[in-house]
């Protein structure tokens, strides 16, 4: 049992503490209800600050954000040629992006950084 004998305080986050404590629920092995005991916070906290990623609303425009990505479990087509196997990637608008073991990484960052504008 805790007795609080004084006034609590709501702690204040940086944007930046919020970012890093979002980013490590979704490293390997980890999860939300993992992260807030270890930081002593609410996991409601955790998926507001996750929504507010998702949404745009938090980062300050640093571009960093979260995109739904389902991969197959096998990520090759036999009627496809060797080295044109890959996957896609579908936008919330419907827009369909191809991405092949070919395929720039840094022009595909790019291209989605633009389309989230």
């Amino acid at each position: 049992m805790e007795i609080i004998t004084g006034v609590e305080r709501r702690r204040r986050w940086s944007v930046e503490e919020k970012l890093r404590l979002v980013a490590e629920c979704d490293a390997p092995g980890s999860s939300v209800t993992r992260v807030s005991r270890q930081h002593d916070i609410s996991r409601a906290l955790l998926w507001t600050w996750r929504r507010q990623l998702r949404r745009g609303d938090l980062g300050g425009g640093t571009g960093q954000g979260f995109l739904a990505v389902t991969l197959p479990s096998v990520l090759s087509d036999p009627a496809l040629p060797d080295g044109d196997a890959g996957l896609e990637i579908v936008l919330p608008d419907g827009l369909h992006l191809r991405v092949t073991a070919r395929t720039d990484l840094d022009l595909v960052a790019r291209v989605l950084t633009l389309l989230r504008r």
